[in-house]
């Protein structure tokens, strides 16, 4: 049984985009152990994915803070023995950093990435015994699925299959989800917008759902809840928990953050509001129906997002 490790560690939205290509991975291999090394804190997420026996947790965000205390190189020692420890034919980095390529050069097995012409940061080709040439203006799914075919020896097919299985959905009233929250100022839709949007929805008969990720995302969606009668702001949850909330939701509306990919891999509604990046080279990809609103330097109204929802098949 062949042995294939993928190190694709961060962020949010970059696990997800990683997902398609362990579908191919899979299909193409359905007898090989696939262990994938993931952030601590997205270790519930790539669980969450059926093509995965072995998810490995590695915490370089949690040791670049806590460098000087005493557990943290016990920590790094017990991290660097499991992945020694991993039977891999192939180990294959689809992040393009240093520190994944470093993670790679510790395990065993042939290392494959991108060459320096294709990755993000060009010295870390230097660490892979192979190295794939990728075109950088492609969309992430494309580019992750790319490299891990090329890494194993397949071409993959048109189709972008994420994997992820759709819980069944509870008897109850539709709801939709706001995911306001997001890593930069210059993305966040104006709360003025996410009220006028929760406002038409509530009145289609749709509850409101406001998730957040951090104190200041907690108190904005406590402040836009308020201004839509009946909205709820939920209790922060682990993300498998999170996942399975957006899978059954009817709608998504969300600015450019990695909860909105998750959308995009169940194949919900989603209408995706980008401010101030390029949604063709990061924005949601995926089979269901999705419209994306804006775009570097546009500003889309939320009458705009309400125009579109009325078009959309809702789930």
């Amino acid at each position: 049984m062949p042995g294939i490790l993928i190190i694709k560690t961060s962020s949010l939205g970059d696990v997800v985009h990683q997902m398609p290509a362990m579908t191919d991975a899979r299909r193409h291999f359905p007898d090989a152990r696939i262990t994938w090394i993931v952030e601590e804190a997205f270790v519930p997420l790539a669980q969450l994915h059926p093509a995965i026996d072995d998810v490995i947790a590695v915490s370089t965000r949690r040791w670049r803070k806590q460098i000087l205390r005493a557990s943290t190189w016990p920590d790094i020692s017990q991290f660097r023995a499991r992945v020694k420890a991993i039977d891999a034919d192939k180990v294959i980095d689809t992040q393009g950093l240093v520190r994944s390529a470093l993670i790679a050069k510790i395990a065993s097995g042939e290392r494959h990435g991108y060459d320096a012409s294709s990755i993000r940061e060009p010295v870390a080709a230097l660490l892979y015994d192979v190295r794939h040439k990728v075109a950088k203006g492609q969309h992430a799914v494309t580019r992750n699925r790319l490299l891990t075919g090329l890494s194993l020896g397949y071409s993959p097919n048109a189709q972008i299959d994420y994997g992820l299985v759709k819980p069944a959905k509870a008897n109850g009233t539709p709801y939709a989800v706001l995911l306001h929250g997001t890593s930069r100022a210059a993305k966040e839709w104006r709360e003025a917008d996410w009220i006028g949007t929760g406002k038409w929805l509530r009145g289609q008969g749709m509850d409101v759902l406001i998730p957040w990720g951090t104190d200041a995302e907690r108190v904005r969606s406590e402040r836009i809840a308020a201004a839509i009668p009946g909205a709820r702001v939920l209790e922060r949850r682990p993300l498998d928990d999170v996942a399975k909330i957006i899978a059954s939701a009817s709608l998504v509306v969300g600015v450019d953050t990695g909860l909105l990919h998750l959308a995009a891999a169940y194949s919900v509604p989603l209408i995706a509001i980008f401010l101030a990046t390029d949604p063709g080279l990061t924005g949601p990809v995926g089979n269901g129906p999705i419209t994306v609103l804006g775009g570097k330097g546009a500003y889309p109204s939320f009458e705009r997002a309400i125009e579109t929802a009325k078009t959309m098949k809702l789930a």
